[in-house]
């Protein structure tokens, strides 16, 4: 069996050098990419475009989502110890709203993204 020569490539240096400055260190990557890993759950998606609407208790959640309220607690706690959401305090209850524009922007991006007719 004979190999194929390596195809030659002619490397645009100012285009990888500009990349190289562009690329974040290894430790934001990774944290970067645990970020769209928590976006990777159905049930937590559901949660924070549930949120994108308003703050909302655990209750009104599980009502939305058909869930029980054991559950959404459950991807909350996920949520709110990936700074996705905070929560507030009021009496007994506590009230849940996404953490910041930049997480809205991520999910209305996102949905905007999915929702795009497909070229072919």
């Amino acid at each position: 069996m004979s190999e194929e020569p390596p195809e030659r490539c002619d490397v645009h240096r100012e285009v990888v050098a500009e990349a190289k400055n562009f690329m974040p260190s290894a430790s934001t990557v990774e944290d970067l990419a645990d970020f769209f890993k928590i976006f990777g759950d159905g049930t937590r998606v559901r949660i924070m475009l549930a949120l994108d609407a308003g703050e909302m208790c655990v209750c009104d959640i599980s009502e939305v989502l058909g869930m029980s309220m054991s559950a959404v607690s459950h991807q909350l706690r996920i949520l709110r110890e990936a700074h996705l959401v905070v929560s507030r305090k009021v009496g007994r209850s506590v009230y849940y709203s996404l953490c910041d524009d930049h997480v809205r922007v991520v999910l209305e991006t996102a949905l905007e993204h999915v929702n795009e007719p497909r070229i072919r």
